[in-house]
């Protein structure tokens, strides 16, 4: 399995869902940041029955999940339960719906100092992100190897 690229049309519906998300109440999200050996990787934990949009990502990267939770591919729906190391593509939104506590992490390769470099570089949607949000994230920084 791999999370494919999504056309323009796809990812304009993926919006105008997204949109209508917004206006409903919203839940606190924590964001686990880590940026270590050239690579930055950001860890969210889910309930269960939580409905979530992601940004559009602009940069492929390798997604993990352990849970039970449903994924929108941009042409259908695919069940996940347990543990999964997914290959996803650039040019993708993703809508998650867990059926169990969940957690979901994005790795990618960068050259980022700062959690907000990395944030800038996967997705021009930052103003959307949870983690711009929330004072109560967990981030940890280091220099390399």
């Amino acid at each position: 399995m791999n999370l494919p690229a999504m056309s323009d049309g796809i990812l304009a519906n993926l919006t105008n869902i997204q949109d209508k998300l917004l206006a409903c109440p919203q839940i606190e999200i924590q964001t686990e940041h880590i940026i270590h050996g050239g690579m930055y990787t950001r860890t969210i934990r889910l309930a269960p029955d939580v409905v979530l949009a992601g940004a559009l990502v602009k940069v492929p990267t390798v997604l993990i999940v352990n849970g039970k939770t449903a994924v929108f591919t941009g042409e259908n729906w695919i069940e996940l339960d347990g543990y999964h190391v997914i290959p996803a593509r650039a040019g993708r939104k993703q809508i998650f719906v867990t059926r169990a506590e969940t957690s979901i992490t994005m790795i990618f390769r960068t050259d980022a100092k700062t959690v907000e470099q990395a944030e800038e570089e996967f997705t021009d949607e930052c103003e959307a992100l949870m983690s711009r949000k929330n004072d109560n994230d967990t981030v940890v920084i280091t220099e390399g190897d």
